[in-house]
This record gives C-alpha cells, structure tokens and sequence, in this order.
C-alpha cells in the first residue's frame, strides 16, 4: 500500500477552490433545512406560557402530535413571511446607511453576517405576523 501523497501548494489551492464554490450552495441548502426542522420544534413545544397550535384544514380541531408533512403549508408561508420582512430590514438598513455613513453602495457594508442577523431578526418578528398570516396557526397559553 502507497502512502498518501504529500499536499503541496497546488493541491492545497485546488481544495480550496472547490471549498469556495461548494460553500455557499450547501449552506442555502441547509439553512432551508435547519429552518424546516425548527418550525417543528417551535410548535411541538410551550415557551414562556405560550405555544403555536396547528389546526387542521377544517378548523375545528388541532393536531396535537405535528409531523413534517403537516407543516409543508404552513412552512411556506413562514419562509415568505421571513422573506419579505428581510427585504424590510434590508431596505430600512439601506436607508440608515446612506444617512448614517458615507458608505455609497450596500456591497461595501453587507455581508453573510448581517444576513444571518437580518434572518434571525425576521424569525423574532414573523411569529408575531404568523397567526394573521396563516389561519391554520393560533397562539395558545400552555
């Protein structure tokens, strides 16, 4: 059996090459992923005194043990819903940046950082906007 050949500049700038251009694309695809698994949680679990409820498409009952095909709907509008208050963010901050700074282009400031921030800051808001959004989904005292 060989031994393993030695990295060299060549081989180290080749993996690197690839680690550049397959990151972005596995990390969008894992955020939808993470964001998909966590909705399950939020309405499987009571924080603070209060908990989601998912009705089902009659109304007149909840579904008290949700599973992942329950939530496809739902999910579809919650990830429009963070879409557009990203969208919200990002325009509010465009405009604090261009008052605020002199910064003349969102590129020079905006990185995968803020989105991240921009993101979570979207989380915390739309389960206020959720159950108007979505008729399915109630706020219930546990």
């Amino acid at each position: 059996m060989g031994a393993m050949p030695s990295v060299d500049t060549e081989v180290f700038a080749a993996l690197r090459d690839i680690l550049d251009f397959y990151f972005p694309i596995v990390w969008s695809f894992t955020l939808l992923l993470a964001l998909f698994r966590s909705i399950k949680y939020i309405f499987n679990s009571c924080k603070n005194g209060y908990m989601l409820k998912l009705s089902t498409c009659r109304g007149d009952e909840s579904i008290e043990v949700i599973g992942y095909g329950d939530l496809v709907k739902v999910w579809r509008r919650w990830f429009m819903l963070n879409i557009w208050l990203v969208g919200a963010f990002m325009i509010i901050a465009i405009v604090l940046t261009s008052l605020f700074t002199d910064y003349s282009g969102v590129f020079q400031w905006f990185d995968i950082y803020y989105l991240c921030g921009f993101i979570l800051l979207s989380g915390y808001f739309s389960f206020m906007f959720l159950g108007a959004r979505c008729k399915q989904v109630k706020i219930i005292k546990c």
